[in-house]
């Protein structure tokens, strides 16, 4: 058995979870950011994105049968730059690629595959990938090799086509950048936070829930600013009732596994971080 700090790649460093879960792959993993797009260009290699989180069912799947396979790491890391997004830490960039990917094949989900030039312009879209080619389904073995070729040989075609499917993209994005966020944009996300309260057992909405830290750190900081008490009420309601689960891990300070039939929790490997200290 490998030793853990072998295969160990650039998402050791990150927070995420999900990126954790993934740093001990064979496949050279990168986080999103300048260093992988610079290497890429550099070594004039197409980019994979693989875009997940921590409890959907399929990245598992194709994260044991491929990624962490050594066949088919070896020939990712021949053909491309790896780079892997967690969809609830950069939900931007996942909106992104999965109208991507609808608009390419009809449909999209998770894990999102992605294979796009250096400068981030897709050329190819999938979710999950097997490993090995059935049932009329491309299998990686196959079709890194395919990809590296035609890279190879119709680089230029290639581009061409990332070039229109990022024009394609843009007609369903907007243009420029967002509203400036203000007290009346904040005022809305609370409200809509507060009428899809459970009182009861804590968390938003009918079960099943999968409670995500960005909800909880967003009502923190609204605390933090108003002083009005119900945001953080909120977050020690639900916070408390996760405790209260069947079954529950607490490390650093962070909820890791949690299961509770009767309120509808589902989480697995979810960091929802029980901070007191605001109020």
């Amino acid at each position: 058995m490998k030793g853990k700090g072998e295969n160990q790649n650039k998402l050791i460093n990150e927070k995420s979870p999900y990126l954790l879960q993934h740093a001990y792959n064979p496949v050279d993993w990168y986080p999103w950011g300048d260093e992988a797009f610079q290497k890429a260009i550099a070594e004039d290699k197409p980019i994979f994105l693989s875009i997940g989180y921590a409890t959907c069912h399929w990245c598992h799947v194709m994260a044991h049968e491929s990624f962490e396979d050594e066949k088919v790491a070896e020939l990712m890391n021949d053909a491309f730059v790896n780079i892997k997004v967690d969809r609830e830490e950069r939900p931007d960039i996942d909106a992104i690629y999965m109208t991507v990917c609808q608009m390419m094949t009809g449909r999209g989900g998770w894990p999102l595959t992605i294979i796009m030039t250096p400068d981030k312009k897709p050329f190819y879209g999938a979710t999950y990938i097997p490993k090995e080619s059935k049932f009329g389904r491309v299998g990686m073995l196959d079709l890194i090799p395919i990809i590296k070729e035609k890279w190879k040989k119709e680089k230029t075609k290639i581009v061409k086509s990332a070039d229109d499917i990022t024009e394609s993209i843009k007609s369903f994005t907007p243009e420029g950048p967002g509203e400036d966020l203000n007290k009346d944009i904040s005022d809305y996300a609370f409200n809509q936070f507060k009428s899809s309260f459970d009182e009861k057992y804590g968390g938003f909405g009918r079960a099943p829930k999968f409670p995500s830290p960005h909800n909880f750190m967003f009502l923190l900081r609204y605390y933090k600013r108003t002083k009005n008490k119900e945001a953080v009420e909120i977050v020690v309601k639900s916070l408390d009732e996760m405790r209260m689960g069947g079954y529950l891990i607490i490390l650093d300070m962070a909820f890791i596994d949690i299961q509770r039939i009767d309120s509808g929790y589902y989480l697995i490997l979810k960091r929802c971080y029980m901070i007191r200290q605001c109020f």
